[in-house]
């Protein structure tokens, strides 16, 4: 029986999508509700350490068996993402998947011809959505994942392992995951987010990323009168957005290729405020990138000859590459652990982020493996569960190659 397939079920059923517009810390508050469910169970199979932070964060440690080794951390974020809901979620398991189109209700179909990746997963069970929804498995697949780990470790206290530290943070989701994280309270010497793809992924790369919000002023005035007069905010804001260099957009990129993503736009013609997403692997690039808003913001004010248009800028996080060039150790364990399982270890960069990257420049240096989950964030969203229990071998291989390992 699998030991992490019935978490995975249970934890996606649990409604805790973030809100980029909140406030609260966390943002959402049902975030508390599998954290709750987290800490309950941790306690449960004998670790009773096991917490919930004011902020959200799920802390737990098992203590080592073996000596010098150094303490290692494994970090999953409880939040689903926002572009489709995240309540009410139906998975559906599919065993012995046949590698044709997969009906996820009456009118929804996952098409193969559109996810050429189901073509690999022929014979395998999946886990889906019913269509009207995300699934969830961005990152609950890591927490099941984790979980199962603990399990594990509590089961077999002959199985060699030094300090394992866990934690499960709120809102990666929007940005906000590790803004609370206390590092030195985990007081892992390096970790691993699970919150990846395919199983085989050693990420250590990840982008640059900044977000600007642009709002534009408009004159609104009635339409009939409107000559010389009206000054349409939604369509200054579409000149505007028609200024930004038209390829470096998510859907014409790929790889290294920088993008700067319209996520939403909302207006009148008195008012409109466009939100965008900036990232580049490359620094420099990025800066160019957000130089980009600013020019047309001022060359925008100076043609129409009045402040219409304001600009700001945050940046959110930086390529961990630049960081963990120098500890590259981490990385190679990983990859150990999944040639050990049977697979081809390789690295990609992330064309986003993990709670992963602020970490390791708040000193604890992070890269990201695998779950097994694809299409993440829609409702064509679907997990493969025997790389889920691949993943909790590939875990286990870390924490025993760095318990045998001579530091």
């Amino acid at each position: 029986m699998s030991l992490v397939l019935p978490k995975f079920l249970k934890y996606v059923q649990i409604d805790t999508q973030s809100d980029d517009k909140s406030t609260l810390t966390p943002s959402t508050l049902k975030q508390f509700d599998l954290a709750k469910v987290l800490v309950e169970e941790l306690h449960e199979i004998g670790i009773k350490n096991a917490h919930v932070d004011e902020f959200g964060i799920v802390y737990a440690s098992i203590e080592g068996n073996k000596e010098n080794v150094p303490s290692l951390g494994l970090i999953a974020h409880m939040d689903t993402a926002l572009e489709m809901p995240g309540k009410n979620v139906k998975p559906r398991v599919i065993e012995n998947y046949d590698g044709k189109d997969i009906k996820l209700s009456d009118s929804i179909v996952m098409k193969v011809e559109d996810f050429p990746i189901l073509k690999e997963k022929i014979g395998k069970t999946l886990v889906v959505t019913d269509g009207n929804t995300l699934l969830g498995g961005d990152d609950k697949a890591g927490i099941a994942i984790i979980m199962a780990l603990c399990e594990f470790l509590m089961k077999n206290k002959d199985f060699p392992h030094g300090d394992i530290k866990i934690a499960f943070t709120p809102d990666e989701e929007i940005g906000r995951g590790t803004e609370n994280f206390d590092v030195k309270k985990f007081g892992a010497k390096f970790a691993y987010t699970v919150d990846g793809g395919p199983i085989f992924d050693v990420e250590y790369e990840n982008f640059n990323a900044a977000s600007a919000v642009v709002k534009v002023k408009g004159v609104s005035i009635h339409p009939g009168s409107a000559k010389d007069k009206m000054i349409n905010s939604m369509t200054l804001g579409m000149e505007f957005h028609s200024l930004l260099p038209k390829g470096m957009v998510p859907e014409l990129t790929s790889g290294y290729e920088g993008f700067n993503h319209l996520i939403r736009i909302n207006g009148n013609v008195d008012e409109t405020v466009l939100e965008y997403i900036i990232r580049n692997h490359d620094a420099k690039i990025l800066e160019d990138q957000k130089a980009d808003f600013i020019r047309n913001k001022n060359f925008l004010n100076e043609k129409y000859r009045r402040d219409l248009i304001s600009v700001e800028i945050k940046d959110t996080y930086k390529n961990m590459k630049d960081y963990l060039k120098d500890q590259m150790y981490i990385v190679d364990i990983a990859k150990e652990a999944i040639s050990l399982v049977g697979l081809t270890p390789s690295s990609h960069p992330i064309r986003g982020g993990t709670d992963g990257a602020n970490l390791t420049y708040m000193g604890l240096p992070c890269p990201n493996i695998g779950t097994g989950n694809y299409n993440a964030h829609g409702r064509y969203e679907f997990v493969v569960v025997e790389e889920l229990e691949q993943m909790v071998e590939i875990v286990k291989n870390i924490v025993s190659i760095t318990a045998n390992k001579k530091w």
